[in-house]
């Protein structure tokens, strides 16, 4: 299966701290896709606050901690409150770098501005694949952020000094982290009856590439988010044929093209974490937005939603009424889990799946602080939360 294969990709093992230009690809082999690099032994690097992920969580957090007189790392040198950003990708940009070329800036939810620095004028027809990175780039440079890449974070165990973290940099040892890993890393497939015996393509959001690839094709759009709502807008001019499948009716939101969540969004969301609970995605706590696209495809009659299939079979998808609709390919648009598996150690997981929160700190754990999770996985999330950890850990850790 696809994701499979793709996930399986072998990329070249890169010294830390290596930047590869890669001219105008910016679809580049992370860290976390290098299954040949293992943990790298050294003098273990002691540092007060570290910094897990450089996307947008990550650089509000390092901007946050420089605007309060944190000093980055520097090896060898004994300095009071240091912090250092560990990120896994090759260049700047987070999963940005990685969308499809065409995700654009009229189609992305809402970007907005990282503390600082504007974004800047922009053209709708861009691709988010480069606007974003060449912004998230602008920002390391325009503020001096400390970031080491590539760099992948094995484990992250206790540690009488607080945390000692493995990595492919090396062994380091913090007295708090902030992890922003976000969810990219970590796409879902629900599991159903047959699956592996499907005789055409599979592929999930983080695959896909653009609707071409779909020419002419039966096409079997699997989730009921904001990514499968644009995939079949773009799959269904091209393709044979299409059928949407998702667990429930969707709920279309009419407010103007623009994601609207509010206060009562991010406290169902904050509820929802600080019992232990799995975040929601977006789409279950604001709806599906209706952009100029999205009401092109309803008008030509493409989201003619169909209750989810029983089962698998080689040649199609056997539907709840017991009839089967042949498919070439099934697109699972299902979603991303939080990137959470190098805290396995630290045995953070409720019965319910998630991680019991208070505000951005893990309950019980004020050093631990989890940015990009719940009520903070938006950018606009992302800088109050920054704001909010920093501000909580220089009080903890006594860092004038």
């Amino acid at each position: 299966m696809t994701w499979i294969s793709e996930l399986a990709r072998q990329t070249p093992t890169l010294a830390p701290g290596a930047w590869i230009p890669t001219g105008s690809d910016w679809g580049t082999h992370p860290a976390w896709l290098d299954t040949s690099s293992g943990a790298m032994r050294s003098e273990t690097r002691f540092v007060d606050v570290l910094v897990i992920g450089a996307g947008q969580a990550g650089l509000a957090a390092a901007h946050e901690l420089n605007r309060r007189g944190m000093r980055g790392f520097a090896d060898g040198t004994s300095l009071a409150g240091t912090y250092q950003v560990l990120d896994a990708e090759v260049r700047p940009g987070g999963a940005w770098q990685h969308r499809w070329s065409t995700l654009t800036m009229a189609t992305v939810n809402d970007i907005a501005d990282l503390p600082g620095l504007s974004v800047g004028p922009h053209e709708p027809d861009d691709q988010a694949s480069h606007v974003i990175p060449e912004y998230f780039t602008r920002y390391e440079e325009a503020f001096d952020l400390p970031i080491m890449r590539p760099v992948f974070v094995h484990s992250v165990h206790r540690d009488a000094g607080g945390y000692l973290v493995t990595t492919t940099a090396g062994t380091w040892q913090a007295r708090a982290i902030i992890n922003c890993t976000g969810t990219w890393s970590r796409p879902f497939i629900p599991h159903y009856p047959g699956i592996h015996s499907f005789a055409g393509l599979q592929m999930h959001t983080q695959d896909y590439r653009g609707p071409n690839q779909f020419t002419r094709k039966r096409v079997a759009v699997v989730g009921g988010g904001i990514s499968a709502t644009q995939h079949l807008a773009e799959i269904a001019p091209v393709a044979k044929s299409t059928a949407w499948f998702t667990r429930r009716e969707p709920q279309w939101i009419e407010s103007g093209g623009k994601l609207t969540s509010g206060l009562d969004v991010e406290r169902s969301v904050r509820e929802r974490v600080e019992k232990g609970l799995r975040p929601l995605s977006v789409v279950a706590a604001t709806g599906l937005l209706v952009t100029a696209s999205v009401r092109e495809a309803l008008a030509a009659g493409v989201f003619k939603r169909r209750p989810m299939f029983t089962r698998i079979e080689p040649d199609g998808l056997v539907q709840e009424n017991g009839k089967l609709w042949r498919a070439d390919s099934i697109l699972w648009a299902t979603g991303f889990r939080s990137e959470l598996r190098h805290l396995a150690p630290l045995k953070l997981r409720t019965k319910y799946g998630g991680v019991m929160m208070s505000g951005t700190a893990v309950a019980g754990e004020p050093t631990l602080h989890l940015l990009g999770y719940g009520p903070t996985a938006s950018t606009v999330g992302a800088r109050w939360g920054a704001r909010k950890a920093v501000r909580e850990l220089i009080k903890v850790l006594g860092i004038d």
